[in-house]
């Protein structure tokens, strides 16, 4: 019955913010995506408020409190959420193997209602926060990567990195495209991207002689991928803003409105004197 409560309060707060639901990153199969959302989003718009009873009731079940949840529990709960959001319920539960999906689902509720409650509330909510910013950066590099790529029949031979003054020593373009193009495949937001992309390069036949990318670490292959995404995403900007510019250039130069009927008026103007000529 708590969860419910919870549920329902929750559709109604996100009703009452004009919350729309919105496909996810790693959305595979679109259509069953779009029914999902399309089901929430109907939840959302149809949700009410709790009534005065439902409140009482709900206040009432959550004073019950969580004895069933030990302090172990409650610190991979609070590391779950830094790490994968406080929305990913599903992944937060898969990571406390004590808990099924609606322990966890009703616990996340309870708890955002009530965390200020903690001493240390202050310190939780920072560490999440900071986790949620890594996610949201990892997901705009996520999306980044895909432009970029999406913009080459076959990036793994054609990508083109514009290095400027900063291409660096040792490593060779190919290695960077192959680098690039290893890590959006493996995925950018996987805890070990940079272990698998080092094994890729170890067994591609491509540098089955290249010492030097073969003999490189995890953190010289890391530093080195920081520094490319650095590059690409200097210019996407640049030619983001390079087209923003010309848009603004050409929207300029179209005559106004005024400027059209100025030009009609000289028109008749003239071509009435050249008629009493």
């Amino acid at each position: 019955l708590l969860w419910k409560l919870l549920e329902r309060e929750n559709l109604a707060y996100q009703k009452s913010v004009g919350y729309q639901v919105e496909f996810g990153v790693d959305s595979e199969d679109e259509k069953i995506e779009s029914d999902k959302i399309s089901e929430l989003q109907k939840k959302i718009d149809e949700a009410e408020p709790l009534t005065v009873e439902e409140v009482e009731e709900k206040e009432r079940l959550l004073s019950q409190g969580f004895s069933n949840w030990n302090r172990k529990e409650f610190n991979q709960f609070l590391r779950s959420v830094e790490k994968f959001g406080r929305d990913d319920i599903k992944t937060i539960a898969m990571e406390i193997e004590t808990k099924s999906h609606d322990d966890v689902k009703l616990y996340s509720d309870v708890f955002w209602s009530r965390y200020k409650e903690l001493t240390d509330y202050e310190k939780i909510e920072q560490q999440i926060q900071k986790g949620e910013a890594k996610q949201q950066r990892t997901k705009e590099l996520k999306e980044m990567l895909k432009k970029k790529l999406g913009r080459y029949d076959d990036p793994w031979y054609q990508l083109r990195i514009h290095y400027g003054t900063n291409k660096g020593r040792g490593f060779t373009e190919d290695e960077d495209r192959f680098m690039i193009c290893m890590l959006h495949q493996i995925g950018i937001e996987k805890e070990d991207v940079y272990e698998r992309l080092r094994n890729s390069l170890r067994v591609t036949p491509t540098f089955r002689m290249d010492w030097f990318i073969k003999s490189r670490s995890i953190g010289d292959l890391q530093r080195r991928c920081n520094t490319l995404i650095a590059m690409i995403q200097r210019e996407l900007e640049e030619s983001s803003k390079v087209k923003k510019d010309t848009e603004k250039n050409k929207i300029k130069s179209q005559p106004q409105p005024d400027q059209i009927q100025d030009t009609t008026n000289l028109s008749t103007k003239t071509s009435v004197l050249i008629e009493t000529i």
